[in-house]
């Protein structure tokens, strides 16, 4: 099966975990860190004691009982990891009815959508998957990115990201923002951030950025030192 990538915003979402075994943490830990806007989980065991800071959070309810088809109402994304295959095949049944995405662990065929294995620099996250082919491609590349993005990736998206608005604000045109933001990408900055070369970094800004930013640059490279 040929999966369609998608990077999916979960700010004010409502989601649902059912099985908090430790790949239903992992699970629930994943989306707290995604930004999920409320996450329910449900366990018929009582809630394990790793998950003591998890539950403290605003936006996390555990309820230590049986799943029940109500426990779909509102919720616009679905997690099933328990060790029932009967009970996670009709959470994927009731959630295909309903439109919800559902994910069943360890069952890529009944799931609407798979969570690929990722890579994550900062803001930059690189996702990778076979389409469930081979398992152990997808952890050898995985560990090759991992060697190959490193924190300077993270550093540089910062800084992109501290310039953005400080161009916006210039009232440029589209192409003249483009030109700014491509120069500074193909340029030496990435190399000298991670080599920590302070002075360099300061050089090309100064050579890429509109002489009215050029006030911010001490600013827009706070600490990378």
């Amino acid at each position: 099966m040929r999966y369609y990538p998608i990077f999916v915003n979960l700010d004010r979402k409502a989601c649902l975990v059912i099985g908090a075994g430790e790949v239903g943490r992992r699970k629930i830990q994943s989306l707290i860190d995604s930004g999920a806007g409320h996450v329910t989980v449900i366990d018929t065991q009582p809630a394990p004691t790793e998950m003591g800071m998890t539950l403290e959070l605003e936006n996390v309810d555990f309820f230590c009982r049986e799943f029940r088809d109500s426990d779909l109402n509102g919720k616009f994304l679905v997690i099933a990891c328990t060790s029932s295959e009967d009970v996670n095949l009709r959470i994927s049944q009731l959630c295909d009815e309903r439109g919800i995405l559902c994910n069943i662990a360890d069952l890529p065929e009944e799931c609407s959508f798979i969570v690929p294995a990722t890579v994550k620099r900062g803001d930059l996250t690189v996702a990778i998957s076979t389409a469930g082919q081979s398992p152990a491609m997808t952890k050898r590349i995985r560990r090759e990115l991992q060697e190959y993005f490193g924190d300077e990736y993270a550093f540089l998206l910062t800084v992109m990201g501290r310039i953005r608005p400080l161009m916006l604000e210039l009232g440029l045109e589209t192409k003249e923002n483009t030109a700014v933001f491509r120069a500074l990408v193909n340029s030496d900055l990435l190399s000298a951030i991670k080599e920590q070369k302070l002075d360099v970094c300061r050089e090309i800004l100064k050579d890429s950025l509109p002489q009215p930013l050029h006030a911010n640059i001490s600013e827009l490279l706070d600490g990378l030192v």
